[in-house]
């Protein structure tokens, strides 16, 4: 059985920072203390030589683009980015071709993952406003959960026909996962400027049609039926500061039924950057104003906002340079978003041990992650390493999506993962890549 022993590492874990060692049987973690022997000379020792040493980040959403898509990525090529981004594990959407909103398709991509995946892995199953037969036969111990779409983004996985959310939200005790903005509103917002504009709508207009009032119609409807059902909600990519009033900071992350989640680049872009970055920044929802921004800062470190993620969800670049209503939304992240967020640290605007607690901590506790997100003795060993003070800058030549580009490129990160381990094996040190049959799919404590 392979052991390893982490040396001289700064622990960070659960609200608390030490430096100490922890050593790794097979794919467990099996001690953690200051000091710790190699007790044979089978013992693969690594000095962490000070580096911060964090659990595997856990993302809760990525758009992988497998199957039928594989021309913007697949799961093999999105898993290794991740990987040397420090994310260990994904949750991965239903907007495929086909679409994941039968069992038999669902199973296909866990087969597919398991094949080919760097990380561990999970996907969500597809809500319809047909396929409430199927919702009801997935297993909640071995899939992540349900996604609904209540916007556009995704054409006819829109579920619209509020008997059928509502039938939905009563009838399963998967934990629902909702993309929110109101298409009505949208429609009408978009109509208005292609009106005014044609097909040449500037760029910055696009929160404007993709809106505030659309994001918090929608998002308020949803609490409200969760709330009047009962389910288990969970808000994908909150965008506006409006809407994090709907949620709580009273009570515990476990106790909690309507929980919220911000990503990367609503955290990291604004509005002012659509004339310089186009259509490169243009996702569902949309980035909107310095002030957005702010209070969704505010509310993640408040707790009213629980985990930060991705929704990574890569396009070609020759995709993206199409005018403004035929760009589709969405960008790549997994390999930037961890080294994005620690450069906050650096700005001072959130702590290292919150940074776990979003993106490690929290996915594993809402998701009920079977042993996972923590580094805790019995635990698996899903571990990264991070120098704090290695400056590099992103640029085409270090790029790992398939899509070949970033939102970040030119960007110049002051902290860099240096390790990523995953159930116990090294399969990732400074841009070289080892065992990629370690990963697993995930499980969940239900």
């Amino acid at each position: 059985m392979r052991t390893t022993l982490i040396k001289n590492a700064k622990i960070v874990n659960e609200g608390t920072l030490f430096e100490g060692d922890v050593l790794i049987k097979g794919e467990f973690i099996e001690a953690i203390d200051t000091s710790i022997s190699a007790k044979s000379a089978d013992v693969v020792v690594v000095d962490a030589e000070g580096k911060l040493l964090m659990p595997g980040v856990i993302d809760d959403q990525v758009h992988f683009r497998e199957p039928g898509l594989t021309h913007k990525a697949d799961i093999a090529s999105e898993s290794k980015a991740a990987i040397a981004g420090g994310i260990t594990s994904f949750i991965e959407m239903p907007n495929t071709n086909p679409q994941t909103t039968t069992i038999e398709k669902l199973e296909e991509k866990f087969d597919i993952a398991s094949r080919t995946s760097f990380a561990n892995y999970s996907f969500m199953f597809g809500g319809t406003n047909t396929n409430l037969d199927e919702i009801l036969k997935v297993d909640p111990k071995t899939v992540a959960g349900l996604k609904l779409f209540l916007g556009s983004s995704t054409g006819n996985m829109l579920v619209d026909d509020p008997e059928v959310l509502e039938k939905i939200f009563k009838s399963t005790n998967l934990l629902i996962s909702v993309h929110c903005e109101d298409e009505e509103t949208i429609k009408r917002n978009l109509q208005e400027h292609i009106e005014k504009y044609g097909e040449a709508i500037p760029i910055h207009k696009h929160p404007i049609i993709r809106s505030e009032e659309a994001c918090y119609l929608s998002s308020s409807r949803a609490i409200e039926l969760a709330k009047k059902t009962g389910a288990r909600l969970h808000v994908f990519h909150l965008s506006t500061g409006k809407e994090t009033n709907l949620f709580t900071n009273k009570i515990p992350l476990k106790k909690k039924k309507i929980t919220a989640e911000v990503c990367v680049h609503h955290l990291w872009f604004s509005d002012e950057e659509y004339d310089k970055k186009g259509t490169l920044i243009k996702w569902n929802p949309a980035i909107k104003t310095k002030m957005d921004r702010k209070k969704l800062l505010e509310a993640l470190l408040d707790d009213r906002i629980d985990v930060i993620a991705t929704d990574h969800a890569p396009h070609t670049l020759k995709e993206k340079q199409n005018p403004y209503t035929k760009a589709p939304s969405g960008g790549p992240l997994v390999q930037h978003a961890l080294p994005a967020i620690l450069e906050m640290y650096h700005q001072e605007k959130i702590s290292i041990d919150k940074i776990v607690e979003k993106m490690c901590h929290n996915p594993a506790i809402l998701f009920q992650i079977e042993k996972r997100g923590f580094i805790k003795e019995g635990y698996f060993a899903d571990l990264v390493l991070v120098d704090l003070n290695n400056p590099w800058t992103v640029t085409k030549d270090n790029i790992l999506y398939k899509c070949g580009w970033s939102p970040f490129e030119g960007t110049t990160f002051k902290s860099r993962i240096t390790h990523t381990f995953l159930n116990g094996s090294l399969i990732y040190n400074n841009f070289k890549f080892f065992n990629s049959g370690a990963a697993k799919r995930l499980t969940f404590n239900r």
